[in-house]
Parts: C-alpha cells; structure tokens; sequence
C-alpha cells in the first residue's frame, strides 16, 4: 500500500486553531432575519446551534420581563381566550412563575370577578380581607365561599376593617348551622392575634405554632388592620416561583380588555378589583382607538402596566411605544386556529415578527410578548432567543384541567372544545351568561348583553356579515397545568443547558452576537 504522508495537527492546539476561523458556525440573528435575503422565517425554519455544557440545567434562571416594571420567574402567558384563561387558570399561572389574561368575552361584573379571586387567592399580608359584623348571617359566609373559594372571615363591630375585632369565622363554625343565623351564634371569640408592625415572619412563626388557619393583625386598640392565612404560607413552600407584587404579596393579575367606550367603563371595574397589567386586545394594534386607550389608561391609571398590540413590524410597535405602551403582543395569523393570514392575505411569519419587533422595542425598553404559533419547548426557546421576554399560549394549555369548559368524548378522545376569538362561534357569543362561570361568579340577568370581546378584537361589531378569521375544534386532554407548565419550565431549562447558557439574557446575548 502506498504510504500515507497527510500530516495532522497536534490534538492539543484544536482550541487555539478554532480561533484562526474568520467567520463562527452559525448566523446572528440579524444575519438569519434579514428579510431580503431569506424571507419571513416561522420558529419550524431554523435551530440553535449547541455550545458547551460546565453547569447543571437546575441552574438555568428562566427570569424575563414581561413590561417595564414585572418580570416573571418563568416566561409563560396564557392566551386571553374564552376557551383557555379565567380565574382557574390565571391563578395557575401565577402560582408556578408565569400570569394569566383573562378574557373578556364575558360581562365586566364576571371578569372583576375572576381579577378578584386571583388577588385574594394568596397574600402575606391580607391588608384588604374580606370582613363581615355579628348581625350578618351564615349564608352570607357561604355565598362568599361559593364565589372566592374561602370562608375564614374576621368579625368586627363595624364589619368593616379598622372596627373592632370580636370574632372569626371558620369553615368548622357554619358546618351544621341554618342559613338564617347571625354570626354572633356561631363565630370563634377566643382568638389568636398579632400586633401592627409584626413582620411576616413573626407572624409566620406565631401561625405555626398557634395551629390556628387565620391570624388577625390589630393595633393598640383591638382594631383589626389585616390578616395572615396559614394556607398562603403552605403555598409559600409549594410554589416558590410564584409571581407576586413585592409590595401586598399578592399574586399578579392581568385581564385583557378591547378600545371601545365600554371598555373604559369595564377597566374601571377591574382595576378596583385589584387589576395589574391590562392587555388591550385587537388582532390590528396600530389603530387610532387603541392609541388613544393607551393615553387615557396611562392618564387614568398610572400604576397599571399596558400590553399593547398585536403588531408584527416596526412602525406598529414605534406608534403603541410613542403612545405609552409598556409592552407589546407581537403576532398576527400565527396561531394554531387563526387564519387571519390566510382569509385576509395580512400578517408576518412569527420568527421574524419577534425579531423585528423586539430589536426595535428593546432600545425603548419595552419588552415583547410572542404571542402565537407556540406548539412546544422548541418554540418556546426560540421566540426568547429572538428577543421576546415571555410566550403567550392558547392552544398548548387548551385542554388542561384549568380551561374553561367541560370534557367530552370525541373520536374515543377525552377533549375540551377550543375555539379562535376570531370563530364564527365566539363571535356569535352575545350575552354575559353563557360567557360566566355558572355558580362561581357573578351571572348578569338575561337581559344585560355585553359587547362581543370578538367583533371587537377584529373591528367588525357594525357587519352585518361576519368574516371569521379563526376556527373552532377540540384538544385532547392534558391533565392539570400544575404539571404541564413545570414540564415546560424545565424543558426550557434543560434546552438553556445544550445552548450553553445560564439565562434568558444570556441567551439573547448569544444569539445577538452569533456565538
């Protein structure tokens, strides 16, 4: 055989010869987005190229901002759709790191109520409890368990806060009782309490060892001025990403509403509910009605953080930023059931939406929310990449425990129904009962319709004609989102991991840079 004379490099200089390289592997992104070049990209046209592992993925901090002033411990939204976020849902959410919107194809009573439940779910410090006086009477104490999912209530003279405290009043204290009896029968009056200035962890320790459910916080004088529940600090323990205002501990709130004159109206309402973040919700952000909501909310309510959009190029977002927005929802057609697209030749492939958008709107500070074609980890992972500070999901969380509606068979399949806000279904939806939650929360009388969040969302509530630009179907059950979001949060993490970066920055970072 003839000799072989190819002369190889020493193993040990591969690292110092990788530098001699002029150009890396991959493309930066602003390489990869150049539309001139290759187009719109959807998240199914590129991947991330592996870098190298030197920590674990329980490392990999998954922190992102969601507006100016929130960020979120995980970067999941879910989708203000009637068919996938109410209450149940938004308090999942917010319990394991990410926020839910509430939809608003449903009354303003019903959805305040929805904002209600989640900002009562759990607190440090309850500093607004629900308070009641001995002449109310026992069914008053369960109406409020039936609709908020608790009954521990602190009885003072007044039955207001800052009145005198006499009593409380336990799930065990009405067990029994007829509907008719006045409270001052039944309430506890030997109590455990805690003075004003307590500091939480006091008041934790003074909990655990009274072995009481509520502990009342009262002044100098007995007067009650807030209350600790033992059930917040078990949750405390079993959910310790979760998203809360540092201020009251209470979880974050959001709830979408639409541009028109009753939004306002509604908004007002939520926003006494205890309202966070508010998402303007239109299939076509870069409207004169939502530009001027924008100016009146940030005039109106100053601390309420706005969610603008949708937009998919840069002069929408340049006219909600300059308006006042605080974020921005990118996406239009992209969603498994819109075809917006489609039926009227409008919209961006989603990857290069959420480049275009978030590389402008990051020099303003404003982070952006992909919203749309979300189908997997994968996409989750991508849309960060590219810029965007959390996803927004419809279809992935359809079908879990915390959707709304109820199950059915199809096809020998356990499904829920889901449906486009842009379907021919919701946007025949026309009274506040069928959209509330029968039993739970308030249902309007039959005669109090409520502007369809739906024609609304896509500016046709004066056609005669409705154009659907979204359809309806079901999806397969996926059990509770209690364990499909962890499944997704550590799938994002462990993709973090092959990328060979610790963070969602990072990662931005990297791929800005083309590392």
């Amino acid at each position: 055989m003839p000799e072989q004379n190819t002369q190889f490099f020493d193993p040990s200089s591969a690292l110092e010869h990788l530098q001699s390289y002029s150009r890396k592997d991959g493309l930066s992104a602003a390489d990869l987005m150049d539309s001139r070049v290759h187009g719109g990209l959807t998240y199914n046209d590129f991947l991330l190229l592996p870098g190298k592992i030197d920590f674990p993925a329980s490392d990999v901090v998954t922190e992102s901002r969601i507006t100016r002033n929130i960020t979120l411990k995980t970067p999941f939204m879910s989708s203000p759709m009637d068919t996938v976020t109410e209450a149940s849902m938004a308090i999942a959410m917010a319990l394991l790191g990410g926020i839910g919107v509430i939809h608003h194809n449903q009354s303003a009573e019903s959805q305040a109520a929805m904002v209600r439940a989640v900002k009562r779910h759990e607190n440090g410090f309850i500093t607004e409890p629900i308070v009641l006086s001995p002449s109310n009477l026992v069914e008053e104490v369960l109406d409020i368990k039936a609709r908020l999912g608790f009954c521990g209530i602190p009885i003072t003279e007044t039955g207001r806060l800052g009145g005198k405290l006499v009593g409380i009043v336990t799930a065990r204290d009405i067990q029994f009782r007829d509907s008719q009896t006045p409270l001052r029968d039944v309430m506890t009056t030997a109590l455990v309490t805690a003075p004003l200035g307590i500091t939480l962890l006091e008041a934790n320790d003074i909990l655990r060892d009274s072995k009481k459910g509520k502990l009342p916080i009262v002044d100098s004088e007995g007067n009650l001025i807030s209350l600790l529940a033992r059930s917040d600090l078990l949750k405390n323990q079993s959910y310790p990403l979760a998203s809360k205002k540092a201020e009251s501990k209470q979880l974050y709130a959001a709830a979408s509403v639409g541009t028109r004159p009753a939004d306002r109206q509604r908004l007002a309402l939520l926003a006494e509910a205890g309202l966070d973040v508010v998402i303007l919700d239109s299939s076509q952000g870069n409207s004169v009605f939502q530009i001027d909501m924008i100016q009146w909310i940030k005039a109106t309510y100053p601390s309420l953080e706005v969610i603008a959009g949708n937009v998919v190029t840069r002069d929408q977002a340049a006219s909600l930023i300059a308006a006042g927005a605080d974020g921005l929802r990118v996406g239009m057609g992209s969603g498994s059931i819109c075809i917006t697209q489609e039926v009227m030749a409008v919209g961006r492939p989603q990857a290069t939406a959420v480049y275009s958008v978030a590389e402008f709107a990051g020099k303003f500070g404003v982070p952006v929310i992909a919203d749309g074609g979300i189908g997997n980890v994968g996409h989750i992972v991508k849309a960060l990449a590219l810029g965007a500070g959390a996803v927004m999901m419809g279809g992935l969380l359809a079908g879990t425990e915390e959707a709304p509606g109820e199950y059915f068979y199809h096809e020998g399949k356990r499904v829920k129904a889901y449906r486009g806000m842009g379907s021919l279904e919701a946007m025949e939806q026309g009274t506040a009962k069928k959209a509330a939650v029968k039993g739970k929360y308030p249902t309007p009388s039959k005669e109090n319709t409520v502007e369809n969040a739906a024609t609304s969302r896509y500016f046709s509530e004066s056609s005669a004609v409705k154009v659907a630009q979204g359809v309806s179907g079901d999806v397969q059950d996926k059990g509770s989102v209690k364990a499909f979001l962890p499944y997704l949060y550590v799938g994002v993490q462990h993709s973090l991991q092959d990328v060979g970066v610790k963070s969602v920055s990072a990662l931005q970072q990297e791929v800005k840079a083309g590392n």
